[in-house]
């Protein structure tokens, strides 16, 4: 991989070879974790990592996603075991990849060609109803979290509850201010669409969907209207497009995942649209019981016959530039999410309790 310069003035982007890649949405820990459980030694190192260098990734979103059994108490001690994990492929692997709790950690990361990697919490099941929770978590070295997955929080509506109308509780709007004042980015992938009007209303600061595809061309309750894509980039943030096929058409193809990036560009603009591509396959076939054939015929969803790994991102960039031209295709592809993560991760070390938040 060709290192890039850093601490020039320059976006972080700059210098990245056209080949590079940023993935906003990666529950591969989550795989690893299963199958470290069951005695393998590093399947990370087996598997992951060349699929990550194969499809060029720079910079990898790795969410935490509590699983229904761990649902409650369980949830938090199932989230450290997940983080522990994390910094255990990084020490591994610490020639290969970072993870990145700044701005300057993500340019460190890719001007020494390593693969920057970001801690993300999908659904804010591990926060419960304490909120000392995200000091926690923070100071942990997680940089992303969603105030709910597909179901309901102590902080919000997920996607699947949206006929509630729910909106933000009193505790999530007071977890936003938080992660705001901490510099934890909130995402609203998942959220219910009372849920994200409020968040699109009480924010300050770039907020981001980290895997969520186009409602005008797949009316799927997962996907965004174009009114949320204009808000999210109106706010700074940015859209991460979702290659899940279900979310893409009722046949998808390739084609049908580059049409969602350039519809969401021809919204927002390729500065505030990148890739959260939410490989599920590997990771279906890789986890049990409920996703690994037992509750789940895998042989029934629609997959992007193209796009199942992250390998096979790199048939996609070619795709993108003939649809959207070069210039775009590199914001897309790695720009967006690399240039928006550096600004908005805090620049430095955790910060301290105030005393107003202390019991």
């Amino acid at each position: 991989m060709t290192a890039v310069p850093g601490g020039d003035g320059l976006p972080a982007s700059s210098g990245l070879p056209t080949t590079a890649t940023a993935d906003c949405h990666n529950d591969l820990l989550l795989g690893v974790l299963h199958q470290r459980e069951r005695g393998l030694h590093d399947p990370f190192g087996d598997f992951w990592l060349p699929q990550l260098r194969a499809g060029g990734l720079v910079l990898q979103v790795l969410p935490i996603f509590t699983e229904e059994q761990y649902v409650g108490e369980a949830a938090l001690r199932r989230t450290l075991l997940l983080l522990e994990e994390a910094r255990r492929i990084a020490g591994m692997h610490s020639a290969d990849v970072a993870i990145c709790e700044t701005g300057d950690d993500i340019r460190a990361a890719l001007a020494s060609g390593r693969i920057a990697l970001v801690l993300a919490i999908e659904g804010a099941e591990p926060v419960g109803n304490n909120l000392a929770i995200l000091d926690t978590l923070f100071r942990l070295g997680v940089r992303m979290l969603s105030l709910a997955w597909n179901r309901r929080t102590m902080l919000a509506d997920g996607a699947a509850e949206n006929a509630t109308g729910g909106r933000l509780t009193r505790l999530g709007i007071d977890a936003v201010q938080e992660m705001e004042r901490l510099g934890l980015v909130v995402d609203v992938s998942h959220l219910s669409e009372a849920g994200f009007d409020h968040v699109r209303e009480i924010a300050t600061r770039p907020f981001v969907a980290s895997h969520s595809s186009c409602r005008a061309l797949q009316d799927h309750p997962r996907n965004l209207r174009d009114a949320e894509i204009t808000a999210i980039a109106d706010a700074g943030g940015f859209v991460g497009i979702n290659s899940f096929g279900p979310f893409l058409a009722e046949q998808p193809t390739l084609a049908d995942f580059v049409e969602h990036i350039a519809h969401a560009c021809a919204v927002a603009g390729a500065e505030h649209v990148g890739l959260g591509p939410d490989f599920m396959l590997d990771l279906c076939e890789t986890m049990d019981p409920n996703l690994g054939g037992t509750l789940v015929d895998l042989s029934t969803l629609p997959w992007v016959a193209e796009l199942v790994r992250p390998a096979d991102l790199a048939r996609l960039g070619p795709a993108v530039v003939e649809r959207l031209g070069e210039e775009a295709a590199r914001a897309v592809m790695a720009g967006t999410i690399v240039d928006t993560l550096v600004e908005l991760l805090p620049a430095s070390a955790p910060r301290a309790v105030p005393d107003t938040m202390r019991g």
